[in-house]
């Protein structure tokens, strides 16, 4: 699986945060990665979509949040089963793509219940230490699990309720056997014994199958015709047969229509915590307009998150998109004071006491001697301008200075004149609704010791 790698930077984000994220996938995409996208956990404020619609750059991608959801773990091609399928093709189905549990869902896709292979197993296996002659099945269902062929009679999808009798006596004790049941409802298996089968001709029985790929005298075929009697041959023995026949009993009587689902769009910690906790074995994923999305279980907690991050101009969680906790950080890129999360694996961490992230990016296009296109240097340009107030502010560096005379040329810019247009287009508190908004578009949280500070 190829994962999607996502740049972004800070909640609130400012100009440096957006720039630096869509200038360092730009950077990585042309090294070589694949899959990279940049993305922002909030919205643009007036100077950064200013610089933007300026440079003719599209806005990063909106990431509300990271959080895993179910869908992220879910196999979109899930194994389906119909109602109306034979037990025999359900089993198949189970056996050919090493499933536990199947979603049965109705023609429009719709969830209808659920069947695993373990509660399937005690119904009909364990049914099986107290047998019975009775069962559910179509003459179609019938005649596909015992790969038949029909002599007489039709062909009918219709379930009916069938009483299975083997025929491998004497004709005598034979139709001592069948006496009180309703000839419609009974299906006889024999080989070829001529006598059985003229007594299950004569008695008008629904079905007559003819095992091990023996024939019927013309004489008895006609009969049958006259009396309405369907008659099948099949190859398999009589044992087999019997045992096959059983199988053409549909689906729709071993699902369970009592079942649990979740919608695509839940976080995966409450599948987690109902499958683990739960108790629950599987559970039904459902697109939001109800249509089956797969099946979820525990095998589905194992799967990686499809996404993973690269942190621009911050390294704390607090300070991060909601949900990056949850998710695998591969890079932090930065120029503030450490309060770097903990990670599982080791990871590329840049950082350095500069004015702005955009110059650490900047550095790292020329260590790797890669020239940024003049639309991308001019991005990386007016991040710098911005965090160091057209490099006025005391955190400017010498390093910003140095990257903002090589950004301009190649940008085809002059940096105090484009400094200016910037600060100009988005001044002050104007372009804010109220001030509120105005400290909140660029509002960071920081933790020091066991304090916790806001800074806007």
């Amino acid at each position: 699986m190829n994962k999607k790698i996502y740049v972004i930077g800070h909640r609130n984000p400012d100009t440096d945060s957006i720039a630096s994220a869509i200038a360092y996938a730009d950077l990585k995409k042309r090294l070589g990665a694949k899959n990279v996208v940049p993305a922002m956990a909030g919205t643009p404020n007036p100077q950064t979509r200013f610089v933007l619609e300026r440079l003719g750059i599209d806005p990063p991608k909106y990431l509300a949040d990271v959080h895993p959801k179910v869908t992220h773990v879910l196999s979109r091609t899930p194994v389906t089963a119909r109602p109306d399928m034979t037990l025999k093709e359900s089993l198949e189905l189970f056996h050919r793509h090493s499933v536990r549990v199947l979603p049965v869902i109705d023609e429009n896709e719709f969830p209808v219940g659920i069947v695993s292979l373990l509660k399937l197993s005690e119904k009909y296996l364990v049914a099986g230490s107290n047998p019975t002659r009775t069962f559910n099945a179509s003459l179609a269902g019938i005649a596909a699990c015992l790969k038949g062929t029909f002599l007489a009679g039709n062909l009918d999808s219709r379930v009916e309720q069938l009483h299975l009798f083997i025929g491998a006596m004497l004709e005598e004790s034979f139709s001592s056997r069948i006496d009180g049941y309703d000839p419609s409802s009974l299906l006889i298996m024999t080989g070829d014994r001529r006598t059985i089968q003229e007594a299950a001709i004569e008695r008008r029985v629904r079905l007559l199958v003819i095992t091990g790929g023996l024939g019927v005298d013309d004489d008895l075929l006609s009969r049958a015709r006259i009396n309405g009697v369907t008659i099948l041959s099949t190859a398999f023995d009589t044992a087999t047969a019997a045992g096959l026949a059983k199988l053409a009993t549909p689906l729709s009587e071993f699902v369970e229509k009592k079942f649990s689902r979740i919608g695509i769009g839940e976080p995966l910690e409450h599948l987690r915590l109902r499958l683990l906790q739960g108790g629950e074995s599987a559970l039904i994923a459902v697109e939001e307009d109800g249509t089956l999305a797969g099946i979820a279980t525990k095998s589905s907690l194992l799967e990686p998150v499809p996404f993973s991050l690269i942190l621009v101009d911050h390294n704390e969680l607090g300070q991060a998109v909601p949900g990056a906790e949850s998710v695998e950080i591969l890079e932090v890129i930065d120029h503030h004071k450490l309060g770097n999360p903990g990670t599982n694996l080791p990871i590329a961490f840049m950082t350095a006491p500069v004015g702005s992230t955009c110059t650490v990016v900047a550095s790292l296009y020329r260590e790797r001697d890669v020239i940024p296109e003049p639309s991308m240097a001019a991005l990386l340009l007016a991040g710098i301008l911005s965090d160091t107030v057209i490099l006025r502010s005391a955190t400017a560096t010498d390093r910003d200075r140095e990257m903002v005379v090589w950004l301009e040329e190649l940008a085809g810019l002059e940096h105090d004149e484009f400094g200016r247009e910037i600060f100009n287009a988005c001044s002050g508190f104007t372009p804010h609704p109220s001030l509120e908004e105005a400290i909140r578009s660029d509002f960071k949280h920081f933790t020091v010791g066991t304090t916790l500070i806001g800074v806007g």
